[in-house]
């Protein structure tokens, strides 16, 4: 039983870190699109 917890609990540690990481990437590219819009405006 205890293994059980344990492995939960585990597996619960690693499924928000990973929803936390999936987050992070989601505004990185957000962030660089946003980047060449604006470079690409500027040369017009």
């Amino acid at each position: 039983m205890r293994k059980l917890v344990g492995l939960a609990l585990v597996a619960g540690t690693l499924l928000v870190s990973a929803c936390n990481t999936v987050e992070g990437v989601g505004k990185d590219v957000s962030s660089a699109g946003k980047t060449v819009a604006k470079t690409a405006d500027d040369a017009k």
